[in-house]
Formats: C-alpha cells, structure tokens, sequence
C-alpha cells in the first residue's frame, strides 16, 4: 500500500524518522499527483533514499510553528511559491485581488502571501541561519535575472538579490536536485553546487584587475559566458532592458548556450545553462514514481482542489513548447525541446487511472503544454544543438522538424479502445499551425473532432489583426478561418453539431483600440459572441512583457505602441462584449475619442447620429 509523503510531525514519527534530511515548503496544498511540482520533487529524492517531508501552504502570520514543525533538515529547505507566480494567482489583469484560489482546498483565499517564494526564504533564513535554502518553481524560475514586475509598475531585481537564498534552480529540476542533495549528502558546501548545470547564485563583482584579465569569481561552469547590462544599468535605459531579454531568449532557445552574469551593485548574479532536454526513459521515471494521485487526506472537510479536479482524469504526454509565443512562459520553464513519455508509460497511467473506484469512465485529456507536439524533434539532432530559434513552428515550418502527427492518431485510438474508457476528450490546446497535408496533421483533426471533443473544440487564434499576431508570435488569422471551414465540414459529414470557439487577447503590445474593432467587426462577421476573454498580464521572463515595458521589440529594436492605462486596456476589454447593450454606449465614446468613428454604423446596424444617445440604452 503507498503512503503520501509526510507534511505533520505525527507522520514523520509513524515513519520512525529522528531527522528529516529535505524539507519542501510550498504556496500550495500538498497533491501527490505528477502534475504538481512538489510532488514530483519530492518523490524524486524520495526514490534516491532521502527522507522528505512537506511543509504546504504555512502560516506566515502567526509564530511561525508551521516552519519549525520538522526542526532542521539534515541537507537543505526546498522553497516554490507553487505551481503558479503568486501574483498570478492573487491578482487579475487589472491588479484587481481574486476571490480563490484553485490549488487551495474549497479554491479558499488566502493560503499565501503575495510573493511566496520570498516571503518564505525570508522565514526560513531567520529560524536557521546556517540551513541552505533553495528556490525552485515558476516564481523563482521567471525572476532569476533582473525583470519587469507589473503589480509594482517597476523593475525589479534578480529575486536572488531580493531574497537570502543559497541556490536557485530554474525550469523543470529533477536531475539538478538530485545532484544538490548528492552533493551536499557529501558534506560538500553550497559553494559545490555553482557548478551544476540550471542553477543560478550570487557572487562578488570581479575586482578592477579581474574584470581586465575577463575573470569572473566563483565562476565553476565551463561554459561560454556573456555578461549582460547591470541591474543599474536598466533602471537608467529600458533600452538596456531590451537589449538583455534578447541575450537572454537567444541563449533559452539553444541546447548548448552561454553562462549568463548580471552585476546587481557589487554583487554578481550567474546563471548556468540548463540540463539536456530529458530522454524518454528519464521522463517515464519521474511519471513512474508511486505517486498517490491525490490530495493529502488532512484535506478532506476542507473541499476539494479545483486544480487537482481538472486534472484528476487527464494524462499529460510531454513537458516543454517549441512554439515561442511572445506571451508564454512554457518553453523559458520547461525548455523548447519536447521531452515525451513513451507509449508504454501513457498507456501503464491511463490503466491505473481506470482503476480508480471514483473513475465513471471519462478521460478529460491526453495532451500536454500544446496538445499536439508528442514525439515531435528535429530530425538532425545535430542541427538542433546549433539553433537559436525561437520556434520550430514561427514564422514557417523548420525543414528539419518532424511533424509527423500519426503516432499521436495512434495513441488517441489505444487510450480509447481501454475497456473502461467510455470517453476520451483532448482539452489541451492544439497547434493547427502544425498541420499539412503530409503530415497526418488534418486527419489528427479530423479524429479529435470526431471522437474526443464534448461539442466545443477551443483553439488559440489570440487576435485577427496579422500586425497584431506577428508580435505575439502567432501564426495569421487566415489558419484559423481555414480551421474553422474544416472543422464546419468535418462536422458535417459526421451530422454533428459542435462548435469552434476561439479564444482572444485584448492590451497585448502592438495592439490599438482599432485593431480591437476590427476584431469585433470580425467576430460580428463571423457570427460570434464571446464569452471568455483574457486581457493581456505581463509576467516576468516573456517578451511581450519586454515590450509592454519597454515600449520596443527586443526582436527588431523597434517601438511598440502598448495601451497601458487602465481606461484604455478597458476600452479594449470592452470591444469583446460589443453585442451586450449595456456595453453600447462606451464602445461608441471610446470610438469617436479615438477617432475610430467609421466601425459604429458597421458594429451597430441602427447606430446613433453624433450626440444622440442609442437607442438600446435607457
């Protein structure tokens, strides 16, 4: 029978344990499931022979009990806000606070603080001094170097400089924790672990001489190193700021890539470069491992995980996205490269889910990051290790990916056949710009529609305006209208009566009020009417947050014009809802104020003459 890793003192002295050799503290509930980073982690050490434990969402307001709870760890603390930036979480696009919280049980408020990562380093560093504490997850991940942060409107520091953290450990880190726990097992000191390869630390400035002779102190990683504008330096310029995203997106995308060094005052924030992308057989391990697939019991009178109850009954194929949308974290977390499971793994996961005495035979997904990008690789690795792309998919296709969408076809149909699979819906987001005619990606469609959508397929397009969509990385809207008149067609054949519902982002860099009206005026065409939007928020590590800050694309240098205040992101929002009367009259002020007069009486057939009120609204 399997056991869930401990997260009470009671638990860990049923175990037998005098000493705990790892502890991991988290922003969110504790779920053993592979899709939770915690989870994962810990039964990664676990399986090596560490003893783990789990401090979740602790109390940070009161006498802090719940960070001393499992005394000092034999190795190291563990720190990550969670799966998601806390920020995030807490906040919408217009830094309005949220009402829940989806990995909390009952989705109830207020399980973290804003900024988690930090304000648990804070906490540990002060109850044990002298105990390593290393940070992990997407909100240390994406705040590794210095970065624009947009619910304090101002650029922030590496979170190595604004915290007391030993080590930072960016993107996915099974490997790279196994090799700090190994080496700090040894009685190494942290100092050992600055030549592991995904970690980022702190060091001392080079002195005068040192920086002459091109000497870096403390550098352990024998790697090509570029040094990128200070700290100070993009405080000064936004300019600056540009100029190193575009160093640092070069140097994510390669396989082999540089050590980047950010001076922050006199200290040196280094950042190694990244593991390989993980085989097939490594990724299969860490899915293996005997995860109990469910919240902690501790949690059961306090309701359930929403973000666990929308991936209970889905199986995820693959991490990473070559996809290189500018608004995206993916691959800058995961990496670009995709790392698939194998057939055999999926399907050993697809089985024990099924065992479940709670599983009515609906499977919600089988996807991943994009749902469509399992097994897909450069068909020269060698050409692979050399490129800085960043997209197999953007602007074209790369001759040298393999696309080939029939093992996926494949798959779909053996995870369907599974005698207690009633259903098999794919949720994940699909890459329509990965389809050709020679590739299997239509008949892919073809089958997703068919037999594993529940009525409405989601897609992607993001904008209609191809200025637009070319700053977002997106491929032009064109392929949608060519998906949609297939996805009609399919339908029709088939005697279905499904819909296509395509999803939009409003504020993006690059977009004006008029690029919005003519998405409206496209969707009217179209015979739409939305109702899940997403207004653009810029979170740290991505380029459209780059532009949104800057005002220039990194990618050309260029100006970018970006609605930034709150009256002209909601003049945008709004253009979403234009068939809602209640909207009318704002949509028509905010059209004429900005000299977009012309898509009224095409937006609104019985449009009001200058000055009279519509007639829609009392």
């Amino acid at each position: 029978m399997g056991h869930f890793l401990p997260i009470t003192l009671d638990e860990v002295k049923r175990l037998g344990w005098e000493q705990v050799d790892v502890v991991l503290v988290t922003g969110d509930a504790y779920v053993d499931h592979p899709s939770f980073g915690t989870a994962v982690i810990g039964r990664t050490l676990e399986a090596a022979g560490y003893r783990v434990a789990v401090i979740p969402q602790p109390n940070w307001r009161d006498d802090l009990r719940d960070f001393r709870k499992f005394g000092r760890p034999r190795l190291f603390f563990g720190v990550t806000s969670g799966a998601m930036d806390s920020m995030v979480n807490h906040y919408t696009a217009a830094r309005r606070l949220r009402h829940d919280d989806a990995y909390t049980p009952g989705g109830q408020f207020g399980f973290r603080p804003d900024r988690a990562t930090y304000v648990y380093t804070r906490i540990l560093k002060q109850l044990y001094p002298d105990v390593p504490v290393i940070i992990a997850g997407i909100e240390a991940s994406m705040r590794r170097l210095a970065h624009y942060d947009y619910w304090d409107d101002r650029l922030f520091p590496s979170i190595l400089i604004d915290t007391p953290a030993d080590l930072l450990l960016y993107g996915m880190g099974e490997r790279t924790t196994l090799k700090i726990a190994r080496l700090l097992d040894e009685g190494r000191g942290i100092e050992a672990c600055y030549g592991l390869p995904q970690v980022a630390y702190v060091t001392a400035v080079a002195s005068t001489e040192e920086r002459r002779e091109g000497i870096i102190p403390n550098l352990q990683y024998s790697a090509e190193t570029k040094e990128l504008h200070s700290f100070e330096e993009c405080q000064r310029s936004k300019r600056a700021e540009a100029e190193n995203y575009q160093v640092i997106e070069r140097e994510s995308n390669k396989i082999e890539c540089a050590t980047l060094v950010q001076r922050h005052g006199d200290r040196l924030v280094v950042v190694n470069p990244p593991e390989p992308p993980m085989t097939t057989e490594e990724i299969d391990a860490s899915f293996d491992l005997p995860y109990m697939r469910l919240p902690h019991p501790k949690y059961k009178k306090r309701g359930p995980i929403p973000a666990f109850e929308m991936i209970r009954w889905s199986v995820n194929t693959h991490r990473g996205c070559f996809g290189g949308c500018s608004f995206c974290t993916i691959s800058a977390h995961q990496g670009k490269q995709i790392a698939s499971r194998s057939e055999e793994s999926i399907l050993n996961e697809v089985n024990l889910i099924t065992q479940d005495p709670e599983f009515h035979g609906v499977l919600t997904d089988l996807g991943g990051p994009s749902a469509n990008m399992w097994r897909m690789k450069g068909k020269n690795p060698d050409l692979c290790r050399k490129c800085s792309r960043y997209s197999c998919s953007m602007p074209s296709m790369c001759k040298n990916l393999d696309s080939d969408h029939s093992a996926m076809t494949s798959l779909l149909k053996k995870v369907a056949s599974h005698p207690k699979v009633n259903h098999l819906y794919v949720g994940s987001g699909i890459r329509c710009d990965l389809f050709s005619e020679g590739n299997g990606g239509w008949q892919y469609f073809r089958q997703v529609v068919v037999s594993h959508t529940s009525g409405r397929l989601k897609v992607a397009p993001e904008h209609t305006s191809d200025a637009v969509l070319a700053l977002m990385r997106k491929p032009s809207f064109s392929l949608f209208k060519e998906t949609k008149r297939r996805f009609d067609e399919i339908c029709h054949q088939a005697g279905l009566r499904y819909q296509l519902i395509p999803y939009f982002i409003s504020s993006h860099p690059g977009c004006r009020l008029q690029d919005m009206a003519e998405l409206a005026l496209e969707m009217k065409r179209m015979g739409y009417r939305l109702e899940q939007i997403q207004d653009f928020t810029p979170t740290p590590m991505t380029l459209s947050t780059e532009m949104y800050y800057t005002g220039i694309d990194p990618t050309t240098m260029k100006p970018v014009y970006v609605a930034t205040t709150p009256g002209d992101k909601a003049d945008q929002r709004r253009l979403f809802f234009f068939y809602r009367p209640e909207e009318q009259r704002a949509i028509i002020d905010s059209l004429r104020r900005t000299g977009n007069a012309r898509f009224i009486p095409l937006l609104f057939a019985n449009a009001p003459a200058k000055g009279r009120r519509p007639q829609s609204i009392r």
